[in-house]
């Protein structure tokens, strides 16, 4: 689909807020040091929460890596950001700093009856107290519904090299590769959830690939259903397998198949030592024979930097704002405004879920929610030129993130502005007579924030895209393998045959985000503008009519919806069972805001969606009126795929890019760029000759060198403090 344009948003709020359609005067932008309220724990921070909780003996707490499941340990910190009110009444009030506090989550496995735990904890940077931090009804969280560790994985390889021992023949002779005391010839897998088909279970599909670079694009043929519920791995069992299209109840029945000959065996063929497929490296020629081995155009800052960055506060133009890369979901923006105006309190990622079809058990499993599986922690290092220009500027970040402390991700954030390649506006004024009145132009930028996500085999590249006439983009784009499954004829009705043993399998992308909009204050209303067609009399013509006059038919504020609004994207509850996130159904759902209502998805919602801790349907079900109150706008934005024979090596990311926008409808006079010096005017000083021209610009006449020398370095390395 197309990016949802948002244009009513920033628009009707803004006029419906008050009954003057431009910017009051209001509080200028607050001072650089209050942005600090919602930045990231620092990494000094972080320790200091670990340690403080590893102290208290009634916890009873064990490092993460190493020993047993049944244990109690820390998974996850991160900011607890502050209540809304009492942050505003600090912004803008001058009331007290809130207290700066961290989320904590505890697995509490080594008990009875074991279950997950979050705690507040606080005041930083010295915390002394611990508290529970509830979910909304007071719901408990099942241990079964706790993201997967680096242990669990652990645990569950050494399970499967166990269940593959009696498959060593059937692998090596099929595919070259086995699973069990391998060196350089070896099996892995890729894990599938949600983990069941009921609250409570904790059962596994495994994938078994050639591990080979790009392996998520080389199934064997061989799925595995492993239930890994106790927390005791020694009860753990196989229940099912799959292998090139028939299902099997143990490994020892396979292999039983398999020696008797009466099994219908998949061969695949030695993978090459060079260009493989499912490689980066180059293959093929161009026709036209064009350069493509010297560096393509660049992206520089020939006069310096035209924004500024003071720790987590961003100013550029009109534009401020504060960020955070939070570890369970992503990129965080606090008290969006632009000429000291709030427009938002907070815009950010929910979450990125994709939902597959397929004939194999793993592919019709596959139903990905990524906050499950840490979105906001896997946010590897940028690579300067390719993934942002070599003159952005990049910043760390910290996670403690199923970890014994903070790790650093170098480079995981970056901030540039961006030639556009498109006018922001732009005019000729023809004489018609072979010359002009004159040329204006404005060259089109913006400020991008940008990061990524790689949940195992894609890449989700995160943006906030802020341009001079107060216009601002959120955009994703979606790139790395796919998630492919052996290609079986009957799995053509779910994808497309990629490779000679490789179905790309459909399925469909959808990304949710938080707009808490503030337009001229907290008191805002929703409301839609329809245009409709009219015949009427021709006033300057008796007797003639004018057929559709849009302009005679547009209604502007229609009626506030009196409960929250919803527009539909897929099936409405009811119509079936759906153990599904809720928040895909709609387009746009508009809500109150509530305090406990922080986010719309959780980490324990990939691995229980039938019984979800964070109910969204919840949020629009309590029939109360959304005018002229504090309104929050849940944005869902998403694509198809089809995959096809270019998504080898990986998906490119033109045409898989969604979004929406923010947009100023009758908020300003006119268009706020007109404060930028950057346009140029070109008018004949002696018409109709054109041999003098008068050119202004309020820049330099040059823009000067552009980029400076340096060979490409990259590190990527990530690692614990």
């Amino acid at each position: 689909m197309w990016p949802l344009r948002l244009a009513w948003a920033l628009a009707v709020l803004g006029v419906t807020a008050g009954p003057s359609p431009g910017p009051s005067p209001g509080p200028t932008a607050p001072p650089l040091d209050k942005a600090s309220i919602f930045a990231d724990l620092s990494a000094a921070e972080l320790r200091a929460v670990r340690t403080f909780l590893m102290s208290r003996p009634e916890l009873g707490l064990s490092p993460s890596r190493g020993g047993p499941l049944a244990k109690n340990s820390l998974f996850l910190v991160e900011l607890l950001p502050p209540k809304k009110r009492l942050a505003l009444r600090y912004l803008d009030q001058g009331g007290p700093r809130p207290r700066r506090q961290a989320r904590a989550v505890v697995f509490f496995g080594g008990q009875a009856e074991p279950n997950v735990t979050e705690f507040t904890v606080g005041p930083l940077p010295r915390p002394s107290f611990y508290r529970p931090l509830g979910f909304k009804g007071g719901r408990a969280v099942p241990f079964a519904a706790r993201p997967m560790t680096r242990l669990e994985y652990e645990l569950l390889h050494r399970a499967l090299a166990e269940a593959m021992e009696p498959l060593y023949r059937l692998l090596r002779d099929s595919t070259g590769f086995w699973y069990h005391n391998c060196s350089r010839r070896c099996l892995t897998f890729s894990d599938i959830a949600p983990r069941g088909l009921a609250p409570g279970e904790r059962r596994s599909w495994l994938v078994l690939q050639r591990f080979v670079e790009g392996f998520f694009l080389h199934p064997v043929g061989l799925e595995v259903l492993v239930d890994h519920r106790d927390p005791d791995p020694r009860r753990w069992a196989v229940q099912r397998l799959w292998y090139n299209g028939q299902y099997f109840s143990s490994p020892q029945e396979l292999a039983e198949r398999y020696e008797r000959g009466t099994l219908a065996v998949a061969r695949l063929a030695e993978p090459p030592a060079r260009q493989l497929f499912s490689s980066y490296e180059p293959r093929g020629r161009f026709a036209t024979g064009t350069p493509t081995a010297v560096h393509g155009a660049k992206v520089c800052e020939p006069q310096g930097r035209r924004y500024r960055l003071r720790g987590n506060r961003l100013e550029y133009g009109g534009w401020s704002l504060a960020f955070r890369l939070r570890s369970s979901a992503g990129l965080q923006l606090f008290d969006l405004r632009f000429n000291g105006e709030r427009l938002a309190y907070e815009v950010s990622v929910q979450e990125a879920i994709a939902f597959y079809g397929g004939h194999t058990p793993a592919a019709m499993q596959t139903k990905y929610m990524d906050a499950g599986w840490g979105m906001g922690s896997v946010t590897y290092e940028l690579a300067r030129g390719i993934d942002c220009p070599e003159a952005a500027t990049y910043l760390d970040a910290h996670h403690l993130y199923d970890a014994d402390g903070p790790v650093r991700f170098s480079g995981a954030i970056c901030v540039f502005e961006l030639p556009t390649g498109v006018p922001l506006r732009r005019h000729f004024d023809s004489d018609y007579q072979g010359g002009f009145n004159f040329y204006a132009g404005l060259e089109g930028q913006a400020l991008v924030l940008r990061t990524t996500s790689t949940v195992y085999n894609y890449d989700y590249i995160w943006d906030f895209l802020l341009y001079p006439n107060g216009v601002m983009e959120a955009k994703v784009h979606a790139t790395g393998f796919i998630h492919g499954t052996f290609y079986t004829p009957q799995g053509r009705r779910y994808g497309s045959r990629l490779h000679s043993h490789l179905l790309g399998n459909l399925h469909t992308h959808l990304v949710h985000y938080k707009v808490d909009l503030d337009i001229a204050g907290t008191g805002n209303s929703f409301e839609t503008m329809d245009v409709r067609f009219e015949n009427i009399s021709n006033p300057w013509s008796p007797g003639a009519r004018v057929l559709g006059d849009p302009g005679q038919g547009w209604e502007m504020g229609a009626p506030p919806a009196p409960a929250p609004t919803r527009v539909g994207l897929l099936p409405a509850p009811g119509d079936g069972p759906d153990p599904a996130p809720v928040p895909r159904r709609y387009h746009l759902a508009v809500t109150r805001h509530h305090e406990n209502e922080p986010t719309s998805s959780s980490i324990y919602g990939q691995n229980d969606p039938w019984e979800p801790l964070v109910s969204f349907e919840g949020f629009l079900r309590n029939n109360e009126t959304i005018e002229d109150q504090d309104l929050v706008a849940w944005v869902t934005v998403g694509f198809l795929h089809v995959p096809h024979a270019e998504d080898i090596p990986n998906t490119a990311t033109p045409g898989n890019a969604v979004g929406f926008f923010l947009r100023p409808f009758n908020f300003f006079d006119e268009d706020p760029s007109v404060a930028s010096r950057s346009p140029v005017i070109v008018r004949p000083l002696d018409a109709p000759t054109f041999s003098r021209l008068e050119i202004q610009r309020w820049t330099p006449a040059s823009p000067g060198p552009c980029v400076a020398p340096g060979p490409f370095a990259y590190n990527g390395t990530y690692r614990q403090e």
